[in-house]
């Protein structure tokens, strides 16, 4: 890994490129980010290359010389492309197969003759707390223990973490092209092999942890296989999400989807939507090491990190570069939605008391209808970011609003419940939600009726700031299951936004079945004199 020179320990107040290469046992990443001082980051380009140096390594001993080149000219096209984004300074980093592979050294040196990449050698217990770092800038943790899972092509890292601290680190030899070679030869595989495949699985497990097991929250993992099995569940459920980190599975997921891989030939796994052709030799051998910890652990909830090992590298460099805090505070979702709403430029006052008069609602009729705290934060995120659509244009803002919310990286929220606060917003003016938006129709019946709810409360509430200066302070609610009256609280004409929300109060009606009727304030008796 490189050195830092003394003109290079502290970030510029400019931002500064940075770039991540992990040279891994199946393929090769490479992240190039723009950071800031503050240690925050985005990422401007992310590529990868299948190049299986751990073809026949645990046969020879060696990386073959095919296995080499296919590496070299990835590196060699990765370095062009850094250089292209104008990059100041690449660590890169080498994991199981140049660890293992006799003549790793000797590879590394090629490596730096033809691209100038000084690349570490690292070991696998430095592998599971990078990938440790990128799961604690991803997750929230705090108050649970979990298991952080990083499955590469030649090795398993773990690390069991209570809340944001370490507990233990594990590196072992259960990677997905090892395990492929050693026991699943053949196109089909054979129901023996995959027994004594699992058995080997549960062994290993039971050397490195032979005493009581720890209770765990969850099991987070990050690495190729562990999206693959995100992406083939996700397709079989007619999912489309921007992405898959966060995406939340349960321990049946895993095992039914073993049993179907493990009775496919190789033609057919290489036809099953979600999975890369390339991982079709070795997804089955991935996915049992991900059904044994499951089962092993008795953890029923896997959560999926995209980032690992790359992002990981990239966290430990800006902060080795004085750059973020060594022990950052804990992030919450709100933070997260706050950041983004502000990178957007959004009105702050507007969509602030949109948020409250929708909490307000919600409050009215979350007890009869069966909405709980989690959907009052997938409102309030919505109406904080209902309007960030501005940011590309007023015409159809709602619709750019959707598409920047489904893309972003909101902290705290699994896929389906970006997407959820996406459709929320998309929902506060213009059409209605209707079975033949290919968006709304991808959805499950009940976050349907999720998405006309809390859309039908935002509607209403943008509604009641028609003027955008917060003449409507509050609402006194009546009523019951069959009638709602809200009576608008508030000084001045409130005619505008009387009008407004009883023109956006179609989707609230049809969503809840409420007949509901607006009310101007109640006027203030004049005193008698005497």
């Amino acid at each position: 890994m490189g050195t830092v020179g003394k003109k290079d320990r502290g970030l510029s107040v400019k931002k500064k490129r940075l770039a991540a290469i992990d040279i891994g046992t199946n393929s090769i990443r490479s992240i190039v980010v723009e950071a800031d001082r503050d240690g925050t980051f985005r990422v401007l380009d992310d590529e990868k290359a299948t190049v299986r140096l751990g073809d026949g390594l645990h046969k020879t001993g060696v990386i073959a010389p095919d296995s080499r080149r296919r590496a070299l000219e990835a590196l060699t096209r990765f370095c062009k492309i850094n250089a292209g984004y104008g990059v100041e300074r690449t660590e890169a980093i080498a994991t199981s197969a140049v660890r293992k592979a006799g003549n790793g050294a000797e590879f590394i040196r090629e490596i730096q003759e033809a691209t100038g990449l000084a690349v570490a050698v690292i070991s696998g217990e430095e592998e599971a707390e990078l990938a440790a770092l990128s799961a604690f800038n991803n997750f929230d943790l705090d108050g649970n223990r979990h298991l952080l899972a990083d499955l590469g092509g030649g090795s398993l890292e773990l690390v069991t973490s209570a809340g944001r601290h370490l507990d233990h680190v594990f590196s072992l030899e259960l990677g997905a092209v090892y395990l492929s070679e050693t026991f699943l030869p053949g196109d089909s595989i054979k129901e023996s092999h995959l027994k004594k495949l699992r058995r080997h699985i549960r062994g290993t497990l039971r050397l490195a942890f032979p005493g009581e097991r720890p209770l765990l929250n969850s099991v987070i993992g990050s690495g190729g296989t562990f999206t693959a099995i995100a992406a083939m569940i996700a397709a079989s459920r007619g999912e489309a999400f921007g992405s898959l980190h966060g995406y939340e599975l349960l321990h049946a997921d895993v095992v039914h989807l073993l049993a179907m891989l493990s009775r496919s030939t190789l033609a057919e796994r290489r036809n099953i939507p979600g999975l890369n052709p390339d991982r079709a030799d070795i997804i089955v051998a991935g996915v049992a090491v991900v059904e044994g910890l499951l089962e092993f652990f008795h953890g029923n909830l896997l959560k999926i990190n995209e980032r690992g090992i790359r992002e990981g590298l990239v966290l430990r460099t800006l902060r080795r570069n004085g750059c973020g805090d060594s022990d950052p505070k804990r992030r919450t979702w709100r933070d997260a939605v706050l950041e983004f709403a502000t990178s957007c430029n959004y009105d702050a006052e507007h969509s602030h008391h949109v948020a409250g008069l929708a909490d307000r609602i919600f409050g009215a009729v979350a007890p009869s209808h069966g909405l709980g705290e989690r959907e009052r934060e997938l409102l309030e995120a919505a109406a904080i970011l209902h309007d960030i659509g501005y940011f590309i244009n007023y015409t159809g803002h709602h619709k750019h609003s959707y598409h920047l919310i489904r893309h972003a990286e909101l902290f705290g929220f699994t896929p389906r419940e970006r997407e959820l606060i996406a459709q929320i917003a998309r929902y506060h003016r213009k059409s209605l939600p209707r079975i033949k938006s290919p968006e709304y129709q991808r959805l499950a019946k009940g976050d349907r009726l999720l998405v006309a709810r809390l859309g039908g409360i935002l509607r209403l509430a943008d509604g009641l700031d028609r003027r955008r200066n917060s003449t409507v302070t509050g609402l006194q609610v009546t009523g019951n299951d069959a009638r709602l009256t809200f009576r608008l609280q508030g000084e001045g004409d409130l005619s505008v936004e009387l009008f407004a929300a009883k023109a956006k109060g179609e989707l609230f009606q049809r969503a809840f079945g409420h007949r509901l009727v607006l009310e101007p304030p109640q006027p203030i008796p004049l005193e008698r004199t005497s």
